[in-house]
C-alpha cells in the first residue's frame, strides 16, 4: 500500500537554517546550470567519506559540482569555504561514483559560489 505524503509545515521542517540555505543555493545553482544547457544526472550523491552536491551532464562530459552559498563575503566568502579537506572528500566521492559506471567518461569539477544572491560559476577547477 502506498503511503500518502504531504509537504512539511515550517514547524515540522527540522533542517537547520544553514541546511535550508544550502538547499536553496543548490536549487538556484541547478536552475542556473540547466539554463546553461547542462542536464541533471544526480543530486546529493553520498558515499562513505564524501558527498557531491550535483552531478551534471555537459554534452559528453560528466560534471561534479560543489555548491557553496553564503549570505555575504564576510569570513572569506563562499569560495574560501572550500577547504583542502573538503576538496579531498569531493574528489573521493567522484572516484566512488566513477567506479560504479561501466565506462569512464570525460569529467571535470565545477564550483558554483553564491554570495548575496550573485552566482559565480567556476568551470574545470583543479583540485
Amino acid at each position: 500500500m502506498k503511503r500518502e505524503t504531504r509537504p512539511q509545515t515550517a514547524a515540522e521542517d527540522r533542517r537547520t537554517p544553514q541546511r535550508r540555505q544550502g538547499d536553496a543555493g543548490e536549487a538556484q545553482a541547478l536552475a542556473h546550470l540547466e539554463q546553461a544547457g547542462l542536464r541533471l544526472v544526480q543530486k546529493n550523491f553520498l558515499c562513505q567519506g564524501g558527498e557531491i552536491d550535483l552531478i551534471m551532464q555537459d554534452r559528453e562530459t560528466l560534471v561534479f559540482v560543489e555548491v557553496r552559498s553564503r549570505a555575504s563575503a564576510s569570513f572569506g566568502g563562499a569560495l574560501a569555504s572550500i577547504t583542502p579537506a573538503k576538496q579531498r572528500k569531493w574528489q573521493h566521492a567522484a572516484q566512488v561514483y566513477l567506479m560504479g559506471l561501466r565506462s569512464q567518461p570525460a569529467c571535470r569539477f565545477d564550483v558554483i559560489a553564491i554570495e548575496a544572491g550573485k552566482i559565480t560559476w567556476l568551470q574545470n577547477v583543479v583540485l
